[in-house]
């Protein structure tokens, strides 16, 4: 009877263990180039979890929009359509206002001063409201400062920015910076951009360096200034209900893996920045590097409609990380 028991117990072991060690697939949309640091980062977090969990967890990577818009691929990852999701800020804060805070113009000095606090006290403030939504958030990668360029002249203060018909994603806080600078803006798609562009439908558009760098957008603009108006980072989330399904291990190893790709992918952004900028200059484009101070004066409005879109509450919190 004993050797029966101790047989069922070995067998239903060994039955949970093959359940344990199944296979499983997450797919992970982006909207990163191929070429660009944010897919770099995503293959590394791949390798690592593939290579961390024996092959139990395996990611498919699909980057550059193959599966929809940036706004399409969040509403795919809270439906579980798509397992796993790299959006900006301005992405999620159409699910909670407060992620809006963080794309305040002119709000970080420095990409040291944005971790640290998106790091600590942010990312314990949003990480709850994200979960309400469906979402785990497992760390903040990179995107990096906005810039603008355009094609009709330099930038070096304020006023040339006055009258310049600019592209800008839908994102509130960046049409409030560049209107408050007085520019008038057009939202249009990233993909319907370069032709936008080239016909002259809008005469510049602002972007991180490694966006218009591995976008090749100087083929179509003349001019870069480095106004770094809004920081902007890539958020890595995952389906709540997938995430559960995952053993505390899995989920421990995922968690790891993705702050080491998110360093990872911070030291590239930054390392290569120079070097694109540099590049950028032998394409051809003339780089300007205004005095900050008198575009940053002229953000008060914009701060304003910022904090009446995300909750003054929640901007009084978010300005109070800052320090």
């Amino acid at each position: 009877m004993l050797r029966n028991t101790l047989f069922t117990g070995l067998v239903l072991t060994a039955s949970l263990t093959a359940a344990h060690a199944q296979e499983v697939t997450l797919r992970l949309a982006h909207f990163a180039a191929e070429s660009h640091p944010g897919h770099a980062a995503s293959v590394q977090f791949a390798e690592n979890v593939a290579a961390r969990t024996g092959g139990e967890v395996k990611i498919e990577l699909y980057p550059a929009n193959q599966l929809g818009s940036p706004p399409e691929q969040l509403e795919q990852t809270i439906l579980g359509a798509i397992d796993m999701n790299l959006p900006t800020h301005g992405g999620l804060d159409k699910y909670d206002r407060a992620f809006g805070t963080a794309m305040t113009p002119f709000a970080f000095s420095s990409y040291q001063h944005a971790h640290t606090v998106l790091d600590g006290e942010f990312t314990d403030w949003v990480s709850p409201k994200l979960e309400e939504q469906g979402l785990v958030m497992l760390s903040h990668w990179e995107y990096g400062f906005r810039n603008i360029t355009n094609s009709v002249r330099p930038i070096n203060t304020p006023e040339d920015v006055e009258g310049l018909k600019l592209r800008t994603p839908p994102e509130l806080q960046i049409v409030a910076a560049m209107e408050g600078l007085g520019a008038s803006t057009t939202q249009i798609a990233f993909p319907e951009l370069p032709n936008a562009l080239n016909q002259g439908v809008v005469q510049g558009q602002e972007n991180p360096i490694g966006v218009i760098y591995h976008y090749n957008l100087n083929d179509f603009q003349e001019h870069l200034a480095l106004t770094r108006h809004v920081y902007n980072a890539m958020i890595h989330v995952v389906n709540k209900d997938k995430w559960e399904q995952l053993s505390p291990n899995q989920q421990r190893i995922l968690r790891e893996e993705s702050a080491k790709a998110g360093a990872m992918m911070r030291a590239a952004v930054q390392a290569q920045e120079a070097e694109e900028i540099a590049g950028l200059i032998e394409r051809g484009m003339k780089v300007t590097e205004p005095d900050l101070a008198p575009f940053a004066a002229k953000m008060g409005p914009a701060r304003a409609r910022v904090a009446e879109y995300s909750g003054q509450e929640n901007m009084d919190k978010f300005l109070n990380m800052l320090d």
